[in-house]
């Protein structure tokens, strides 16, 4: 793994839906398309997934990690597919080194590999699965400022071509889902939604961190914090001078927001509508 590049690496949030995803090509899996094409090609990706979650902070350190089929009831064909992208075993072992100085403690495992919320989503992003891959687990245990502080902790990845996708969805509630196509949004997931985009625009982390569960839509817009954890990374990886670009931005089958945007150096298309 080098050193620092002459440019930052963007860190992105993908809302990342259905595992049906990985067989579809629609709006959204188009704009990972385009995302993929249009940011600067990394070194290396690190993706939090809502679907890895432990009680305690692991990363994966495998030379090849394997394709978790992580879904139940589903089409056979979703189940043959494979992302067999490389790991970058050193590249692990240097993050749990860096974070080891900030008394973050992070644990090498061989044991997972890359879960649907990682390799579907990367699977649009880049088809052709050649760069390394680590995935690093989310620590149920912890409160969400715990998770912010990772993502302030991981920062530094970004000058060194490393690509830091969070990927879960901001409004995630299964019970609540409407499975037809054009299903309307239930209005509490649309409050909610418009909530999060509104402090995203201003930069306002702090609400999003601590006053989430205060929120009046919460309760059913964030029934369990998995999906939104992974937000918290990526806000804690941004920094002062990014601008937010908007990629996606859709609440499917009533309940499940796709939202899905980057902090990047350059890009600026105005704030997220």
């Amino acid at each position: 793994m080098g050193g620092k590049t002459d440019f930052k690496m963007p860190a992105i949030f993908i809302g990342h839906g259905s595992p049906l995803n990985a067989l579809s090509k629609n709006d959204f899996t188009m704009a990972l398309e385009e995302m993929g094409q249009s940011i600067p090609r990394p070194r290396a990706i690190l993706a939090i997934s809502a679907h890895w979650l432990t009680t305690e902070t692991k990363i994966t350190s495998h030379a090849s990690p394997k394709t978790i089929h992580d879904f139940f009831g589903f089409p056979e064909e979703l189940y043959q597919l494979y992302y067999p992208a490389p790991g970058l075993p050193e590249l692990a072992l240097k993050i749990a080194e860096n974070l080891a100085l900030n008394n973050i403690l992070i644990r090498l495992t061989q044991d997972w590999g890359l879960d649907h919320g990682a390799w579907i989503p990367l699977r649009h992003m880049y088809p052709e699965a050649n760069i390394p891959i680590l995935q690093l687990s989310i620590n149920i245990d912890q409160s969400p400022e715990f998770h912010f502080k990772m993502g302030e902790a991981l920062k530094f990845l970004r000058e060194q071509g490393v690509l830091i996708v969070g990927s879960g969805n901001i409004v995630h509630n299964l019970e609540k889902m409407d499975w037809k196509e054009e299903a309307h949004p239930h209005p509490w997931a649309n409050e909610f939604e418009n909530w999060v985009v509104e402090h995203l625009n201003k930069k306002q982390f702090s609400p999003l961190i601590f006053e989430m569960k205060k929120h009046p839509a919460a309760a059913l817009s964030v029934p369990t914090l998995d999906h939104y954890l992974p937000l918290l990374y990526i806000l804690g990886a941004s920094s002062k001078e990014d601008i937010l670009k908007l990629n996606y931005r859709k609440v499917e089958h009533s309940a499940i927001s796709m939202l899905t945007f980057t902090f990047c150096e350059e890009g600026h298309e105005g704030p997220l509508k």
